[in-house]
C-alpha cells in the first residue's frame, strides 16, 4: 500500500499566509528549511509494517531531528505544530515538557512497583520506559523544553540517550539555547552530559525573528480588571484562551530550590494562579523569581483588598510584583480595588513599599511595558523615588 501523501511544512505555512493568517517571515522560513528536510528524512523510512528491521527489533538509523530555540512569540510553536501535522509517520505525538516528565516520572513509579512485585527483572526503569515510549512513537514534539526540577535533570541524559538509540526523532522547542538549560540548577555537573547528548541527535536551530508577534495579540488588550466581577471573569477566561493560543492547558510543578512550586494552569509560557496561590500560601521571592524565569505572561484571579494587619500576605504580593517586573513578565489580573486601593495600610514599612508596587502595577498596564521584550529589565516610571 502507498503512503498517503503529507503537505510540507512549508506549503503549509504558504498556506496560511495565503489566507491572510500569518504575515510570510524570513527567518520563519529559513526554519521550514530545516522541517522541510526532516519530513523528507522521515518519508523515506521503511515503514513499521512493511520494514523486516522494525519486525525484528533492529531499527533503521534515524535522521537528526531539531531544537528550535528563541525569544518568545517569534512563532516556534506554530512551526513545530506545522510540523506535527505535516510528519509522514504515523505514531507521532505532541506534549509540554513538563507533561511529559510527569508521564516519565509516572512510568518509573510503575515500573519500579512492578519490580518490587516480581513481575519485572531489570532494576533500571530507565531502559524499559525508554523502550516503551519509541514503540509507541516515531516524532515526538515537545513544546517549551525548560529543565527547573533536579529530578527531571538527573535522568534527561540516561532518557534521551535510550529514546534516541530506540529510534525517537525529537523535534522541541524553548527559549533558551542547549547550553544554557538547568543553568544555575543543583548538581549542574551531572546534567551537562544530555547537553551532548542532546546535540548529537537534533539539530540546533535559532529563531532569529525580529518580530514578537505575541504583541500583536496583546496590543491594546485590557490587563487589569476590576471590580472583579462575573463581567471581569468571563473576559478574563476569554483573553486566557486568546494568549494561550487555545492550547491544551496543563498543570506542572516547578522545582524551587529543593521544594515543589504548583502551577494550577499553564500553557504556551502562560501561566495562571488564584492569587491564594501565590500570596496565602508560604512562598518568597526565590518562588516569584522561578516563576517569573518560566513564564512570559502571568494571569492572576481575584487579588482581594489586604487588611491592614496582613502583612505578609502584603509583603509576597510585593515581591511577586517586583519578581515579574524585573524580567518584564506580563501581568493580568482581575481585583476588587485599583491598585492605590489594594493595600489598607498607611504606615509602617509595607506601606511605604507598596507604593512602589502601586507605581509598577500602573505601569505594567502601558503600551511601553507591554511592548518590552521579555527577560528586559523595565526602566520606566517607577525607576526612580519609591523604586528602592
Amino acid at each position: 500500500m502507498s503512503r498517503v501523501e503529507h503537505k510540507l511544512p512549508s506549503a503549509a505555512y504558504e498556506q496560511l499566509v495565503g489566507l491572510g493568517e500569518i504575515d510570510r517571515d524570513p527567518a520563519q522560513i529559513a526554519v521550514l528549511n530545516h522541517l522541510d528536510r526532516l519530513c523528507g528524512e522521515l518519508a523515506a523510512l521503511p515503514s513499521r509494517k512493511a520494514g523486516l528491521g522494525w519486525l525484528f527489533g533492529r531499527k533503521p538509523r534515524m535522521p537528526p531531528g531539531l531544537y528550535l530555540w528563541g525569544s518568545v512569540g517569534r512563532g516556534k510553536t506554530m512551526l513545530m505544530d506545522l510540523m506535527l501535522e505535516s510528519a509522514p509517520v504515523q505514531q507521532k505525538r505532541r506534549m509540554h515538557f513538563q507533561a511529559f516528565m510527569a508521564d516519565i516520572h509516572q512510568r518509573i513509579h510503575d515500573y519500579r512497583a512492578r519490580v518490587k512485585q516480581g513481575d519485572a527483572k531489570d532494576s533500571d526503569p530507565i531502559p524499559p520506559v525508554a523502550r516503551a515510549i519509541a514503540d509507541e512513537m516515531t516524532l515526538l514534539c515537545l513544546d517549551e523544553f525548560a529543565v527547573t526540577d533536579i529530578a527531571d535533570a538527573m535522568i534527561l541524559a540516561r532518557l534521551f540517550k535510550a529514546l534516541f538509540e530506540n529510534g525517537l526523532v525529537l523535534v522541541t522547542t524553548s527559549n533558551l539555547e542547549p547550553t544554557r538549560l538547568y543553568e544555575g540548577g543543583l548538581n549542574r555537573s551531572l546534567f551537562l552530559p544530555f547537553i551532548d547528548v542532546l546535540k548529537s541527535s537534533t539539530v540546533t536551530v535559532e529563531l532569529d525573528a525580529p518580530h514578537d508577534y505575541r504583541l500583536d495579540k496583546v496590543g491594546g488588550l485590557q490587563t487589569y480588571f476590576c471590580p472583579d466581577d462575573l463581567s471581569a471573569t468571563r473576559s478574563f477566561d476569554l483573553l486566557f484562551q486568546k494568549l494561550t493560543y487555545n492550547q491544551k492547558i496543563v498543570s506542572i510543578t516547578l522545582d524551587v530550590l529543593g521544594h515543589a512550586l504548583f502551577v494550577p494552569q499553564s500553557a504556551s509560557g502562560v501561566a495562571r494562579f488564584f492569587y491564594s496561590d501565590l500570596c496565602k500560601k508560604a512562598l518568597g521571592a526565590n518562588d516569584f523569581i522561578a516563576i517569573g524565569e518560566y513564564f512570559h505572561t502571568i494571569f492572576i484571579d481575584h487579588v482581594p483588598i489586604i487588611a491592614s494587619e496582613d502583612h505578609n500576605e502584603a509583603k509576597r504580593f510585593i515581591a511577586l510584583i517586583d519578581a515579574l517586573y524585573d524580567r518584564s513578565v506580563k501581568l493580568y489580573m482581575t481585583a476588587a480595588a485599583r491598585p492605590e486601593a489594594i493595600y489598607q495600610a498607611r504606615d509602617g514599612r509595607e506601606a511605604f513599599e507598596f507604593n512602589r508596587t502601586v507605581s509598577r502595577l500602573i505601569e505594567m498596564q502601558s503600551d511601553s511595558y507591554l511592548a518590552l521584550p521579555y527577560g528586559m529589565r523595565a526602566v520606566g516610571a517607577s525607576s526612580g523615588g519609591t523604586n528602592a
